[in-house]
């Protein structure tokens, strides 16, 4: 029989890198290979990196210098946003390695056969032809741009995706007919800014023409879930993307960073809203869908933010009540604006964070502690991290966590009881 050629991956960061992986994972599985579960099994091995927070970044650093006695005489390669915006870094923890540049990941193939390391670290993402992504679970998820508009101050990601370049409408609509044919069931649709997607293609397609695409031209009972979109560009389309998202197969789910509660530091953050426009947005989304889940971002200790502009921050969240808030210290990102402005101390940035995230608590247990004991239909969608779990997810997307053993397929439609929540979650048992 023939041996087949082995490769391990490992992913770190966001919707954006799991799609490059998926990417190519399935180059790799159509030139051959077979994807093994450890470095130690494999013929070549990828690290696919984020640069978007230095905890990152010094957990991936620390994770090459383990990896490097397991490469020894194998193929590396260290692809992703770290690859395009600290190369040095890469070369100087693992200098045996080939890198690969987020827009040259369709290129992995080439690697592995060159003979000689690879730098493919330049060009733009090669939007001619939309890879199919894998099912997990009857989860899918589809890039649908790269890159962005905006220049943040504190964006390191913005380095390693600067251009904005979207899909076809077309290459979308047909994808999302594959996935749903394949068995997926929830299919997320991700981009740096979804809300941007389009300004880049001929006729200027927006997002609520291409999810009204895919609602029109793909039947079937799946759901899709919008990722994260910049306020800037919400704002201007969204009257029409409330619109479009009264069919029951997108899940009413918005994630909108806010990033500051305070104008000047929003200015300072090179941030094109202030505080007001942004309420104005969570107000239209509440108006029209009282219980969708709306998460937002919020940055404790970047540059400028003095007491009183933390305080602003603070107040946001007692004010609007975000269902989900991702919270992030600061932390300084080469190459970046804010990276030369004067620093808050890390033990004031620390001590904030704390502060808020006992307010974010506060908050969650009061929005989710409203479902314990009822009833609710939803759809069993992916493993939980919680070993022995799957998580269950309502049509505003909360989750529910429920025990494996109540045993169903992924993408059944569940009754589930809750009885009990977290800040966080919900959890609860499959009834019938």
């Amino acid at each position: 029989m023939l041996k087949l050629p082995k490769y391990y991956i490992e992913t770190y960061g966001c919707a954006l890198s799991e799609f490059d992986s998926a990417i190519m994972r399935s180059l790799l599985r159509d030139a051959g290979y077979e994807e093994v579960k450890s470095p130690a099994e494999a013929d070549v091995v990828i690290v696919n990196t984020c640069s978007v927070r230095l905890d990152t970044e010094e957990k991936i650093v620390k994770r090459l210098v383990e990896l490097s006695p397991l490469v020894e005489g194998k193929k590396l390669i260290v692809s992703g946003c770290l690859s395009k915006s600290r190369p040095s870094l890469v070369m100087r923890v693992a200098p045996t390695a080939s890198m690969l540049s987020p827009q040259n990941v369709t290129k992995v193939v080439d690697v592995l056969k060159a003979d000689k390391q690879l730098y493919l670290l330049d060009g733009e993402r090669d939007v001619s032809v939309l890879p199919t992504p894998p099912i997990r679970d009857g989860v899918a998820t589809i890039m649908i741009s790269e890159g962005c508009l905006e220049n943040c101050s504190f964006c390191e990601t913005k380095i390693a995706r600067r251009t904005l370049k979207s899909y076809s409408p077309r290459a979308i609509v047909d994808l999302v007919r594959e996935l749903v044919k394949r068995g997926a069931r929830e299919i997320r649709l991700t981009g740096q800014d979804a809300a941007a997607y389009g300004l880049d293609l001929p006729g200027r397609p927006r997002l609520p023409e291409l999810i009204g695409d895919i609602l029109d031209r793909v039947p079937g009972d799946y759901r899709l879930r919008i990722g994260m979109m910049t306020p800037n560009q919400a704002m201007d389309l969204i009257d029409d993307l409330l619109e479009v998202y009264r069919d029951e197969r997108v899940f009413k789910f918005f994630h909108i960073p806010v990033q500051s509660g305070d104008d000047r530091v929003l200015k300072i953050m090179n941030r094109r809203y202030t505080v007001s426009e942004f309420k104005e947005l969570h107000r239209k989304v509440k108006s029209r869908y009282p219980s969708s889940l709306f998460a937002t971002d919020i940055i404790v200790g970047h540059p400028g933010e003095d007491e009183e502009a933390f305080m602003n921050s603070v107040a946001l969240v007692n004010e609007l009540k975000f269902e989900r808030v991702y919270l992030a210290q600061y932390s300084i990102r080469p190459r970046t604006a804010s990276a030369s402005m004067p620093q808050i101390p890390e033990p004031v940035k620390k001590e904030r964070s704390l502060r808020i995230q006992e307010v974010i608590r506060s908050v969650g247990l009061e929005i989710y502690g409203k479902y314990v004991g009822g009833i609710y239909r939803g759809l069993l969608a992916s493993r939980s991290f919680r070993d022995g779990y799957y998580t269950v997810r309502l049509d505003n997307y909360f989750p529910v966590t429920v025990p494996a053993t109540d045993a169903r397929s992924f993408g059944d439609y569940v009754n589930v009881k809750v009885s009990e929540a977290t800040y966080f979650d919900l959890r609860g048992f499959i009834v019938s």
